[in-house]
């Protein structure tokens, strides 16, 4: 029972975990990110806790923890 608990439960949300982890470090000045809030912005600055990120159309300038960070969007085409 423990086992199938294992492999249908746990393995999987450690693997989900890693690959998570790996995205926030390598994640890099210019790269488009999603966070969790739903707010899309282009990383313009790195500290050791936090990403600032600039939002357009204005240029609006915010800081979010890596934690809030949910995904790295595609670039979308340049309209």
């Amino acid at each position: 029972m423990v086992v199938v608990f294992y492999f249908l439960l746990i393995r999987p949300q450690q693997t989900r975990q890693r690959k998570w982890q790996q995205m926030l470090n390598d994640l890099k000045v210019g790269d488009r990110i999603t966070t969790t809030g739903g707010i899309r912005g282009v990383i313009f600055a790195i500290k050791d806790d936090a990403y600032q990120l600039r939002i357009p159309p204005d240029n609006l300038r915010i800081e979010v923890v890596k934690s809030a960070i949910a995904s790295v969007t595609q670039q979308d085409e340049v309209k």
